[in-house]
């Protein structure tokens, strides 16, 4: 006898993954996705390990604080090129549901082509801060810090994080223009 509320009478809802018109490199960012998850749950324990250190032994770090907003500031950079790795990204489905299958397939090719487009602005204004993080007025290679009693280059490294997500982000988007384009079945 089994009980109704039991999982076993749950539809059991399979991730899909990356999108199959994503390639190579969507399957890549779903793999790496794990890498920013678990430091996720590194932060949750550092923020849990700082609790104990401040309140039951009166003796609170300097690093914990930064290193939980880095390491969550990475996985939410890194989730917009998840999310567009598996076509994910909003969309106005009271519209996009009813087209056809060839109207949606064009719309499928303008939609990642504006994406393309505006991924690309957003590589220039990233490049843009990124140079003044990493760069002194003189053009040595120094990381802009966080100015704290740490002083972690953390601000720099995430600019330049930003950067390189965003280029990949470019590059997922021309793939799905690309896969639409060639694919006369989507």
């Amino acid at each position: 006898m089994t009980d109704d509320n039991t999982d076993q009478n749950l539809p059991h809802k399979v991730d899909p993954g990356a999108d199959p018109h994503s390639g190579l490199l969507g399957r890549g960012v779903q793999a790496l996705g794990i890498v920013f998850a678990l430091g996720i749950l590194c932060s949750a324990f550092i923020l849990i390990f700082e609790v104990f250190m401040r309140y039951l032994f009166n003796s609170p770090t300097i690093w914990a604080h930064e290193t939980v907003i880095f390491l969550n500031a990475m996985a939410f950079v890194f989730g917009g090129l998840y999310v567009a790795s598996r076509n994910a990204h909003i969309r106005v489905v009271l519209i996009y549901d009813t087209l056809s299958k060839p109207v949606r397939r064009w719309f499928n090719i303008g939609i990642s082509l504006v994406c393309l487009v505006a991924t690309s602005f957003f590589v220039w204004a990233a490049w843009q801060g990124a140079q003044r993080a990493i760069f002194t007025p003189s053009g040595d290679l120094r990381f802009e810090t966080s100015g704290s009693a740490w002083n972690p280059p953390t601000p720099g490294l995430l600019k330049v994080f930003l950067l390189i997500i965003l280029v990949v982000m470019s590059i997922q988007f021309l793939i799905f223009v690309i896969s639409y384009f060639m694919d006369k079945e989507a």
